[in-house]
């Protein structure tokens, strides 16, 4: 029984990431190497949030400071790998020209800012939710199972959930992150940064005794398919023809 519930909870938490970078991304490797460079600069913000955890003795125990500053961190190396992007954008788009070889995927993403917007988008959401739970399925493998002792069965459940949403919203803030940095509209980075706070926040209410998971659960979704249908409008999206697409989808 642990065993099914290891890999279904891993299944939800990962399903779909996977089947977006295998899709997406696995078939050209400078798309790759964007979504681990991505990943790396996510690693260094948790790197630096948690010595600032360390350092301030007094709050260690108060996990609302922790949160906050790791989204504050997350947010800023968002915008530093934005730059960095910037700043190899001419050069990446020299070197594929000359390259006669290169593939046309490739050029696509130097070309198409909202492509390498999602590449790194997705990179910082699925190296943070392989960190938010791969300790939760290492607990989830066995032996035994939550619950015995009082606690919440859907923990795991929860938990699977939960990281799958914030994969996907990192997508999607990678998305507006970026075009609201193009384009010099500040309002559009402020809403990432306080839609961030607000759903890592709201994850809080799972740590209370009864944990409230309604509540977060419920939140965290209704952010995602906002942020989910803003992003797809940013990137040249129309809801209008949304309908036409569902043939093309069942067909596939």
């Amino acid at each position: 029984m642990t065993m099914m519930e290891y890999v279904g909870c891993g299944f939800i938490a990962f399903g779909l990431p996977a089947a977006l970078f295998i899709v997406t991304i696995a078939r050209d490797p400078l798309r790759v190497l964007v979504l681990m460079a991505s990943a790396f600069f996510w690693l260094v913000s948790l790197l630096l949030s948690s010595m600032l955890w360390f350092a301030v003795v007094p709050l260690r125990e108060k996990l609302v400071f922790g949160v906050v500053f790791s989204v504050l961190f997350q947010e800023l190396f968002r915008f530093f790998f934005f730059l960095l992007m910037k700043k190899a954008h001419a050069g990446l788009n020299k070197l594929l020209e000359r390259d006669t070889s290169a593939q046309p995927d490739s050029l696509t993403l130097v070309h198409n800012r909202h492509l390498l917007a999602y590449v790194s988008g997705l990179g910082f959401g699925i190296i943070g939710g392989a960190f938010s739970m791969v300790n939760v399925l290492a607990d989830m493998s066995g032996p035994g199972t939550i619950g015995l002792k009082g606690d919440s069965s859907l923990f795991f459940i929860v938990s699977a959930l939960a990281t799958l949403c914030f994969v996907l919203l990192h997508t999607f803030w990678g998305i507006i992150f970026f075009d609201g940095m193009n384009r010099d509209r500040l309002n559009q980075v402020a809403a990432v940064v306080a839609c961030h706070m607000l759903v890592s926040c709201m994850s809080l209410l799972n740590q209370l005794d009864p944990p409230v998971y309604l509540g977060s659960m419920i939140t965290m979704y209704i952010m995602m398919i906002v942020m989910g249908v803003w992003a797809f409008i940013i990137a040249g999206g129309q809801l209008g023809k949304i309908p036409e697409l569902l043939p093309c989808v069942h067909n596939v």
